[in-house]
């Protein structure tokens, strides 16, 4: 099996955890309260993440106050608001109508990108972002229609993947140089330090904590949180950054089948014409930077 071969099984077995946590936050969503579940979730990753950084002798950054502020920022958005926010929209909407909605991930990424950095975008993006968006609309629209689909628990997922873009761009604010398993480290701490004091204040709600949410918790933490990290990094050392971000399109498809395969969810034709639009979307991006890539080696 050559390097590349292993690298994509790695990067696909990330993202299908990626996908997984869907299903492990609408598990938890029955029992937990969203900030209780998020510090538990960050108090159980934590550790490992030092264990793993001491057995490979992974240096901390020496950061200035400002970069300590931008990291407080980054977990407050990516950590905490992602995790919270997925949660109590897993509350309202089911977990497949979740998984389509987090697939637009790059593509609202890039879509911050455009109005917070005043990145000039090419035609090619906005392209993406229009087949990103109208995947996201079709869940919407049905959201309307009743059932069990929330217009307001959509909304949340989305305000998850928002900020989850957020905490990928405020990390280019950083001047310093920061290993991904020194940040991943970094976010944990961070993670338990802004969720916990919020927690406190969820106790009465705790009361009915059941063990499938302290089981999915601890999922959570140690098999996406940590397992992921491994997986993706292991990946992305066989493949080109191109390649790699191509497999992203895989976790809103995970999420989707796991929904229906773990919990019954049945798979509608509005989430499979989310799923297709979200993949071309994601896809797209992936093909068009090759060229990019050579354009501007052409232009250097």
């Amino acid at each position: 099996m050559s390097e590349q071969f292993q690298g994509y099984i790695y990067l696909s077995l990330a993202m299908a955890l990626v996908g997984s946590t869907v299903i492990a936050s609408k598990v938890i969503a029955s029992g937990l309260p969203p900030f209780t579940a998020t510090a538990l979730r960050f108090a159980l990753a934590f550790p490992l993440f030092l264990v793993l950084m001491r057995a490979t002798a992974t240096a901390w950054p020496r950061l200035q106050p400002r970069e300590w502020l931008i990291l407080l920022v980054q977990a407050g958005a990516g950590s905490v608001g992602y995790t919270t926010l997925l949660i109590s929209g897993l509350r309202l909407t089911p977990a497949a109508d979740a998984g389509v909605i987090i697939g637009t991930l790059p593509i609202v990424s890039a879509a911050i990108a455009i109005v917070l950095l005043g990145e000039r975008p090419d035609r090619s993006i906005l392209l993406a972002i229009a087949l990103a968006a109208a995947g996201v609309l079709s869940i919407v629209f049905r959201a309307g229609s009743g059932g069990t689909h929330s217009l307001l628990g959509n909304i949340l997922v989305f305000g998850a993947v928002v900020c989850e873009g957020l905490f990928i761009l405020i990390n280019k604010r950083l001047t310093t140089a920061i290993s991904p398993l020194a940040l991943s480290t970094l976010m944990a701490g961070l993670g338990v330090a802004v969720s916990a004091p919020i927690a406190l204040l969820e106790i009465p709600q705790a009361a009915a904590v059941t063990t499938q949410s302290i089981t999915a918790v601890a999922y959570y933490a140690l098999v996406p949180t940590v397992g992921g990290f491994l997986l993706w990094y292991a990946g992305l050392a066989k493949v080109s950054g191109t390649e790699a971000s191509v497999f992203t399109a895989l976790a809103p498809v995970s999420a989707v089948f796991l929904a229906f395969a773990m919990l019954g969810e049945p798979i509608s034709a509005n989430q499979l014409i989310g799923i297709a639009c979200v993949l071309a979307a994601v896809l797209s991006l992936g093909f068009r930077l090759p060229s990019a890539r050579r354009s501007r080696s052409e232009a250097g």
